[in-house]
């Protein structure tokens, strides 16, 4: 039996599709590798959002190419956004790389491995286009191992900001329908999971094109609607949503429909309105900050978390200070930071006034600084709370050995005494908060639930 090893570079969306493509392998008869150093095929998927994650991988399948020489029949290959943007180029840098498949065509991957592993000595390059291949990513790795799980409504993305070469990487938007995502939802639920996170380029914007709004409601809250009526499913999130989409429709889920977690990503990027408009973001800071009010009005207490590029080009001291400055008032659970990245092919890529890296570094500093202050602050307030955990098992890390960990509603990890994770995966428990750091809690399960 062949063995495959996958390593995931970047978002939730990429351990999707690294998960469905591993499934996909064990029901054609490969095994999955718990090393690259057991395998006998290397797969990296790759991300190109900012150049380090490219580089990354570009370095890592150069030292992958040096076991392959002392490994003569070790297959390597890249799959993801990478592969779908530079395509045979990537044979030009790395000739011993045999397989490169793109964003539309994980599917194929089981067959051109077969393909290699038989007759097949020339390298495989596959990054068309393929109509449907939104619809071909349900398979899970083992979902009965955990009570979490990602499900991939929709692949692509329309909206094109200047930053961001998703839509060159992933195309237009493409959904699946409420009836297949629903099968496999429910599919889940029978193999013991109890909360999905929906995931899509911009989650927000499912179906737009294809199903019909109906009594008010958008393909999203109908969708979302759906999923809450499936027996056996506990949570509901999704990731990662654009302002644009939450409209009253959507706004009014929180707290009507009750699986539906207390806890909104809400990417803004920026905070100032210039940056945004340079950005193609197609709203202002007032608008963003009135959807926080009606969440906020909506549910008391919901967690907030948001995505902010700091450096974009042009960006002057004074709206970097309004963007710190917007942070501090809403106030975030959480804050994603990220540093500019000029990627090729971008209309960001050729704007006046790209700033030094050094200056992009210090702003992003200042502002990590604020975040985790704020996320800290937030945390603390919910020392002595009682809150409710679904419980994922053992944490990887040895820092806390002799624990075992999970998400509350509003997706902060606690970590709480325990030893067997078998005993607890999947159980909702009751715990209370004793201690509080930025962005981790403990606690100690309330006796009744034990």
């Amino acid at each position: 039996m062949k063995k495959v090893f996958i390593k995931t570079y970047g978002c939730q969306m990429n351990e999707r599709d690294s998960e469905a493509v591993a499934a996909m392998l064990r029901e054609r008869g490969y095994g999955l590798a718990q090393s690259e150093h057991d395998a006998d095929i290397i797969l990296l998927n790759t991300c190109s959002v900012r150049d380090s994650a490219e580089q990354k991988a570009l370095g890592k399948m150069g030292l992958l190419t040096h076991l392959k020489r002392g490994k003569p029949g070790l297959k390597l290959g890249f799959m993801g956004c990478m592969a779908q943007r530079l395509g045979p180029e990537l044979l030009e840098k790395l000739p011993d790389v045999d397989l490169i498949v793109g964003t539309q065509k994980f599917h194929k991957i089981p067959d051109h491995l077969d393909h290699l592993a038989g007759n097949g000595h020339e390298p495989v390059v596959d990054v068309a286009t393929e109509q449907g291949s939104e619809a071909a990513i349900r398979d899970h790795v083992a979902p009965g191992a955990r009570p979490t799980a990602f499900v991939s409504i929709m692949q692509g993305c329309d909206m094109h900001c200047t930053f961001c070469i998703v839509p060159a990487t992933r195309g237009p938007e493409r959904s699946r329908s409420i009836g297949d995502i629903l099968d496999e939802i429910r599919a889940l639920a029978a193999e013991g999971v109890k909360e999905v996170t929906l995931l899509g380029q911009i989650v927000t914007s499912y179906g737009r094109d294809d199903i019909a709004i109906r009594d008010g409601k958008s393909a999203f809250v109908q969708l979302l609607e759906a999923v809450n009526a499936v027996p056996g499913i506990e949570r509901i999130r999704f990731t990662s949503p654009h302002p644009q989409g939450f409209r009253d429709d959507l706004i009014g889920c929180y707290g009507r429909l009750e699986k539906l977690c207390e806890q909104v990503h809400l990417p803004v990027q920026s905070g100032s309105d210039r940056v945004l408009k340079a950005m193609k973001r197609p709203y202002s800071v007032a608008k963003y900050k009135r959807i926080v009010e009606k969440l906020r009005a909506r549910v008391p207490g919901i967690a907030l978390s948001t995505d902010i590029i700091v450096g974009f080009p042009d960006e002057t001291e004074k709206e970097f200070q309004q963007t710190v400055a917007l942070v501090r008032e809403v106030a975030y659970d959480g804050v994603f930071l990220f540093k500019y990245s000029n990627r090729t092919g971008t209309p960001a890529a050729t704007m006046d006034g790209q700033l030094p890296q050094a200056e992009i570094e210090r702003r992003h500093a200042e502002l990590h600084a604020v975040g985790d202050e704020i996320a800290g602050a937030c945390n603390a307030r919910l020392v002595g709370r009682t809150m409710q955990i679904l419980v994922e098992g053992a944490p990887k890390t040895k820092k806390v050995e002799g624990r075992l960990f999970g998400r509350t509603r509003c997706n902060r990890i606690v970590f709480f005494p325990g030893n067997a994770p078998e005993c607890f995966r999947g159980q909702l428990l009751d715990v209370l908060i004793s201690r509080a750091k930025d962005y981790t809690l403990y606690g100690d399960p309330a006796i009744l639930n034990l």
